[in-house]
C-alpha cells in the first residue's frame, strides 16, 4: 500500500516534532487525531491549500480553524438554517445568531487538512472520517485520513474512499448529508 504522504501534491518540509505538535495544539485549542499527528510528524505539506502549522500566519490559521463555525453562522443568517438540537429558532436574526454562536462554542473543533477538508480536533485514535465543509453542506470525503488522501490526490473514487465511514464527532456528524 502506498504511503499516503507520497500522494501529496505539495512540497514537503520536515515533519513537526512532538514539541511543535504540542505547541500548535496548545496555541489553537485542539488536539490532532493520531493519524493526522503521524502524518504531520512524518512530513509537513507546505503548498497551496495546506495549513502551514510551523511557519503559517497565526491569523490565517485561526481563520481556517474558524471557517466551519463561520459557515454555519452564515447559513443561520442568510439561509434559514437552524439545528433542531438548539431548541426553537428565535424570531430575530440577531437573536438567532447569538444563540447559534453560544451553541457552537460547545461543538468540537475541526482542523483543516487541505482546502475545505477537515478532521475533528478532538485527539484520540486514528479513524475519524474526513469532512468536506462548505457552510452546512457537509459530506464525508474519506472514511479516514489515509483513504481521504487517496481520494483527493491518488485517483480513488471518493464514494469508495468514504464507504463504511462512521460518524465520530458530535454536532458536525449530524450535519453530514
Amino acid at each position: 500500500m502506498t504511503d499516503p504522504a507520497t500522494l501529496l501534491p505539495a512540497p514537503l518540509a520536515p515533519g513537526l516534532t512532538e514539541a511543535e505538535l504540542a505547541a500548535v495544539e496548545a496555541r489553537y485549542g485542539f488536539r490532532f487525531a493520531a493519524d493526522h499527528r503521524a502524518l504531520l510528524g512524518a512530513a509537513l505539506p507546505v503548498g497551496r491549500g495546506f495549513p502551514d502549522w510551523r511557519n503559517g500566519d497565526p491569523e490565517e490559521l485561526r481563520d481556517r480553524l474558524g471557517w466551519p463555525v463561520a459557515g454555519v453562522l452564515f447559513d443561520v443568517e442568510h439561509g434559514g438554517f437552524w439545528y433542531p438540537g438548539w431548541g426553537p429558532r428565535p424570531v430575530g436574526t440577531a437573536d438567532a445568531l447569538a444563540v447559534a454562536r453560544g451553541e457552537l462554542r460547545a461543538a468540537p473543533p475541526l482542523v483543516p487538512i487541505y482546502s475545505h477538508r477537515y478532521l475533528p480536533g478532538v485527539g484520540g485514535p486514528a479513524g475519524h472520517p474526513v469532512l468536506s465543509m462548505h457552510q452546512t453542506d457537509i459530506v464525508v470525503y474519506g472514511a479516514d485520513l489515509a483513504r481521504y488522501l487517496r481520494a483527493e490526490f491518488g485517483g480513488v473514487d471518493p464514494a469508495e474512499a468514504s464507504a463504511g465511514a462512521r460518524p465520530t464527532v458530535p454536532f458536525w456528524s449530524e450535519l453530514v448529508g
